[in-house]
């Protein structure tokens, strides 16, 4: 009961967090995506830091996170992770579902940052729109997030990785860097109680433009997979078959 207090105190001063930070933030990212992304990580870092002395819950990134322009593929298990991926990469940005352009605050901040709405079965068109949009300079480059199994996983679920992941690799002719994580253990996707532990977070080494998609995918599922399993596992998780 105590811990599940900890975690709701937690989860009401990161919203309220969030407000001041979005406000305090508001004129410097209206005119310029740097302010965007600074508040972005301002918020992240602070979510990170009240949950070590809150919750007792830490935060650690492995591995190389990319300072290039790469697509990052990554294991998706709740909200913790999105931040801790974007907060480890200096301009990051996300595929996200068109409806979140609606969430306060959130929605404007992730289409200020770069992030790239799309309708279900019309992300090709803003894809495209969104290299144009780089060529020409009228968005900056940077690392596109998107989340192979289209949702979140919780840890040892099995979800199959959508087709679209492969097709954007080739049409962005970018390296891709996998990301692996075990944070659903300690962050649910559903629920209050947040648990004390290491969240991980670790990215992988990265996979060069040109390979078959088939090849692409096969090895993108591999790696995720092989090295998610194995954070549950150092972070004690038991499979239930």
């Amino acid at each position: 009961m105590i811990q599940w207090l900890r975690s709701l105190l937690h989860i009401i001063q990161m919203y309220v967090a969030m407000l001041v930070v979005a406000v305090a933030y508001f004129p410097y990212a209206l005119f310029s995506a740097s302010g965007a992304h600074a508040a972005c990580h301002a918020l992240s870092r602070w979510v990170f830091w009240t949950l070590g002395w809150m919750v007792g819950l830490k935060t650690e990134v492995r591995g190389t996170p990319p300072t290039d322009e790469v697509m990052i593929a990554a294991k998706h298990q709740s909200f913790l992770d999105i931040m801790m991926i974007y907060n480890a990469v200096p301009r990051g940005k996300f595929i996200m579902k068109k409806q979140l352009m609606y969430s306060p605050v959130l929605g404007q901040y992730a289409l200020r940052i770069g992030s790239v709405p799309v309708n279900r079965g019309k992300r090709g068109a803003a894809i495209k729109k969104m290299l144009r949009d780089v060529k020409n300079g009228r968005q900056q480059g940077g690392q596109l997030i998107i989340y192979p199994q289209g949702t979140r996983v919780a840890p040892g679920v099995t979800a199959p990785y959508k087709a679209g992941t492969g097709a954007l690799y080739e049409q962005l002719g970018q390296p891709c860097v996998p990301v692996a994580t075990n944070v659903g253990v300690f962050w649910p996707r559903h629920g209050i109680l947040r648990k004390q532990g290491v969240a991980v977070v670790e990215f992988l080494p990265r996979i060069e433009p040109g390979l078959e998609i088939a090849d692409f995918m096969q090895r993108l599922e591999s790696q995720i997979e092989t090295a998610s399993d194995a954070l549950l596992v150092e972070a004690g998780f038991e499979r239930r078959n």
